[in-house]
């Protein structure tokens, strides 16, 4: 059985840093995509970042590049994601998905497996 487990969120002031971790059971990390996404109130689910884990290829959506970087321990069939400089904006519920093949979509809807979620609160 497929399952993603997130941890890592918690409260932050801006500037501040976290990092996030996916850690996946069920299956081996070592033909998926997994993406990184966030829901804020109020607003729809956005595509943050999302790593090809065949070849380690790493996107980003352009409101996170240069400060969120993806990463993946094989080892420990956990992927991260580390975020710096946060800002008020971050604040959301991050989730971590999978789905088999490579990145190529920022869509939820082409993520078959998904966590419940860890909240992350950008506040001073």
């Amino acid at each position: 059985q497929v399952q993603l487990v997130e941890s890592g969120g918690g409260l932050v002031q801006p500037g501040g840093s976290l990092r996030l971790s996916c850690a996946a059971s069920g299956f081996t990390l070592d033909y998926y995509a997994i993406g990184w996404f966030r829901q804020a109130p109020g607003k729809e689910r956005e595509g943050v970042s999302c790593i090809s884990t065949y070849d380690g290829s790493t996107y980003y959506a352009d409101s996170v590049k240069g400060r969120f970087t993806i990463s993946r321990d094989n080892a420990k069939n956990t992927v991260y994601l580390q975020t710096n400089s946060l800002k008020y904006e971050d604040t959301a519920v991050y989730y971590c998905a999978a789905d088999p093949g490579y990145c190529r979509s920022w869509d939820p809807a082409d993520f078959h497996s998904w966590g419940q979620g860890t909240q992350v609160t950008v506040s001073s």
